[in-house]
């Protein structure tokens, strides 16, 4: 019997909130439109996770990569990039703009869970940005990226910190009053607190080396990385040469 398809096999998809994202899948690449934020935001954590692990050379598994608006970016830096998403839709806008921009990216609609089962310490680095505040399980989609790390390889991720501040600013604020995002993306309850993160990170063998907030000024209509976490932040870790638990 053939190997049923990856996308079905695993089932940890909030579909509500695919669908969110997945009705505005061809505005994905409008630098204007509903995903400015993550057009805003990508340089800053393109260079971020470059000056960390060094993109060049490498094989990177960008996990819920939407349209490929991080997984373009990485792939123009040199790394052999596989994106992975639950949406569909993203991916059929993610093929067509890669192609159109000449690049090589292999996408598959599946879930980090279900790739996890046949790529175990396939790649040097993974990413899953802006994603875990948006699954039911978090613990069971860090439990599949840690296995996909190999042993001296890198992870990142980022999510926001739950926090009252992370309230205001990322629901209040970002949502109701600047229309920054599309009312009702995040849902409080889902954030994560990086000492949260940190523990599931180490408990699988692995050293979080750093990590930085993010944060965005209305005054001159900014993004910026900055020290404190209490909002939005992003997490490196490395899994030690000699792998631990998974």
């Amino acid at each position: 019997m053939s190997p049923e398809p990856e996308s079905r096999r695993h089932d940890n998809v909030d579909h509500a909130e695919v669908h969110k994202f997945a009705h505005r899948a061809r505005e994905w690449w409008d630098p204007n439109g509903a995903f400015a934020t993550l057009h805003a935001i990508n340089p800053l954590r393109l260079e971020w996770i470059d000056q960390h692990a060094g993109l060049e050379g490498k094989t990177v598994v960008d996990v819920g990569c939407g349209a490929g608006i991080l997984s373009e970016t990485m792939a123009v830096r040199g790394a052999r990039v596989t994106g992975l998403d639950a949406g569909a839709e993203h991916l059929e806008v993610a093929r067509e703009h890669a192609t159109e921009a000449g690049l090589k990216i292999h996408y598959l609609h599946t879930t980090a869970e279900a790739h996890a089962e046949h790529h175990a310490g396939a790649y040097d680095i993974v990413t899953c940005l802006e994603m875990l505040e948006h699954v039911p399980d978090p613990e069971a989609v860090i439990d599949a990226l840690v296995r996909l790390v190999r042993p001296g390889g890198w992870l990142f991720l980022s999510t926001i910190n739950r926090t009252p501040r992370a309230f205001a600013e990322a629901i209040v604020g970002a949502e109701y009053v600047l229309n920054m995002l599309p009312t009702g993306t995040h849902e409080y309850a889902r954030f994560i607190r990086p000492s949260e993160l940190g523990t599931a990170l180490r408990r699988h063998g692995f050293r979080v080396t750093a990590m930085t907030g993010l944060t965005y000024s209305p005054l001159n209509g900014q993004y910026r990385l900055v020290p404190r976490t209490d909002v939005n932040y992003l997490m490196a870790a490395r899994r030690e040469e000699t792998a631990g638990p998974a």
